[in-house]
């Protein structure tokens, strides 16, 4: 039975798996909230140790909460929220990138939140004197959300009464939101969040410019060179290299062209798959 439950969940994409860990983590949670309770502990020891705290002291003695704040979740309509986000601009995030760069973009989004969230809370005058703890899983979640954003702007989606708004028009509503709620609440969660929207659109940047940090992150692993984010797809091998380079390059644009004027569902299969190729290679 835990056999087939593990190679089940071994053959789920990238997004389901942190999805389904975040659910299990949030179960968890609340298991130990039952047992604080019934034993007369006043604190959730999973919350105790794994959440991020504003003091930089604090962190020298538990480094690993720079990273394991952002699988725990103190509410059902907040983790709720994050998940179904993640979910769906995740699996757009797919079509263009790899597993290994979701991974980078999530982690690195939650590292540059909880920075932004612990520099705000020792130097902002409105902030430093304020007793909070930082959890959720947002700032990954909305690097996610910006990174694929910045990458492809005009994509649209649909919406129902809203009809289709493009991406960088999602991701802007988000950042301003989160700004002018500042003042309202949740101040630290709402600076986390913006420490991931920069983490993204930076991300996605440095990878347009060809030094891609998620490619250089997988490297490390591989113990062997890749070529960058965005060499292009190499199509008739008869053809000289420079040529075939240009060929690719002047066809990707061209497409790229289609979706910034025409939405991404109006492409073709063959240039759906070309595209992602191209991005593969």
């Amino acid at each position: 039975m835990s056999t087939d439950l593990y190679q089940r969940f071994k053959e789920r994409s990238v997004v389901e798996k942190l999805i389904i860990l975040n659910i299990l983590v949030f179960i968890l949670t609340y298991l130990l909230n039952t047992a604080s309770f019934l034993f007369n502990y006043d604190d959730n020891i999973l919350v105790d140790w794994f959440a991020l705290k504003p003091s930089f002291e604090q962190l020298l003695y538990g480094p690993w909460t720079l990273v394991t704040y952002g699988f725990l979740h103190v509410g059902f309509f907040h983790i709720l929220f994050n998940l179904l986000i993640l979910y769906y601009f995740g699996n757009l995030f797919l079509d263009f990138f790899t597993s290994g760069q979701f991974l980078t973009y999530f982690l690195l989004g939650v590292v540059s939140g909880g920075l932004i969230y612990m520099i705000a809370y020792n130097y902002l005058p409105a902030l430093k004197t304020q007793q909070t703890i930082l959890v959720g899983a947002s700032a990954g979640v909305t690097a996610i959300v910006v990174g694929i954003a910045s990458h492809i702007p005009n994509y649209s989606l649909h919406f129902r009464f809203l009809g289709s708004i493009k991406l960088m028009y999602i991701a802007i509503v988000m950042v301003v939101l989160d700004i002018v709620q500042i003042p309202a609440g949740n101040a630290g969660g709402h600076l986390a969040h913006l420490g991931g929207a920069l983490m993204g659109f930076v991300l996605t940047r440095y990878m347009k410019n060809g030094r891609g940090v998620a490619e250089w992150w997988s490297n490390q692993w591989s113990g062997r060179k890749k070529a960058p984010l965005k060499t292009v797809y190499r199509s008739d091998p008869s053809m000289k290299k420079d040529v075939r380079v240009e060929y690719d390059q002047k066809r990707i644009d061209s497409i790229l062209d289609k979706i910034s004027k025409s939405g991404y569902e109006t492409l073709t299969k063959e240039e759906k798959d070309y595209l992602f190729k191209a991005g593969k290679n």
